[in-house]
Parts: C-alpha cells; structure tokens; sequence
C-alpha cells in the first residue's frame, strides 16, 4: 500500500513538473523570439528592433496565467493525495481492498501490519447478544412435565 502511494506521489509530481516545463518554456520562447528577431528570420529581411516592453508584458501574462494554473493544480494534487488515503471497505461484507485484491479485516491486518488478531466481543455487543438470549429463552415453551 506504501509503495503504491509513493508510484501515485511521483506521477502527480511529474504532472507539475511537465506543467512548470512547459510555462517556463513559453516564457523562454517569448524573449527568444524579441531577441533574435524570429519573425524577421522566418517571414523576411526587414529587421526590426527589439522591444522589450512587448516581450515584458507577454512574459508578465504568461506568469500569471502560470501562477493560477499551478495553483489550482496544486490544490487538485493535494486533494487527490488526501482522497487516495481512504481505504475501501465493502458495505456489505466488510471485506478491504487491498492492493486490488478484497481481503478479510484480518487478513488485512495480517498482510499490511504484521498484526496477528484474535477474536473477542465489545461490551455493547455482549449485552446485545444476551437480551437476544434471554428473549428467545423466554419464547421457549416449556417442556410438559410428565405424571
């Protein structure tokens, strides 16, 4: 279960990695293309001069545009990560999914914890359980006595 954890924390973290990546190489490409007149070398020879003010603007945009969506990606991963912490349990049988198999609580206990268990009742159970007994004694009929 650990190790299955960690597989999902590194390809969330590569998610936001490849995210950064890319913001940070439109960025580059913004100041890039002012500053070796790309345009000019792809479309014609008119040279034109460099204008950082655009290139400025471009880049604060696109920082902006980064800064909300890594936030917002930031707070999806950490949701996901919280999410990915419950375990599943059957409704009805109570069995538990455990790395993609459906196991017994004990088992469970067994294979993830090294926890050997041992079965007992709680006291709210106990007293349950002997209402029910003393109810379906009472149901009884009694046996006739022979003369």
């Amino acid at each position: 279960m650990f190790m299955e954890s960690m597989g999902n924390k590194s390809k969330l973290a590569k998610v936001f990695l490849y995210q950064n990546i890319g913001f940070l190489a439109i960025v580059g490409l913004s100041y890039l293309d002012e500053f070796f007149k790309l345009p000019s070398l792809i479309f014609s020879d008119h040279p034109f001069a460099f204008v950082y003010r655009r290139a400025t603007v471009e880049v604060l945009l696109v920082l902006a545009v980064w800064f909300l969506v890594s936030t917002s990606t930031r707070r999806i991963i950490e949701r996901m990560r919280y999410l990915e912490k419950f375990m599943r349990v059957c409704a009805w049988c109570h069995h538990i999914d455990y790395k993609g198999n459906w196991v017994r609580l004990e088992e469970f206990l067994r294979q993830g914890f090294d926890t050997p268990t041992t079965h007992g009742i709680c006291p709210k159970c106990l007293a349950e359980q002997m209402a029910t007994l003393t109810k379906v004694n009472q149901r009884k009929p009694q046996p006739i006595k022979s003369v």
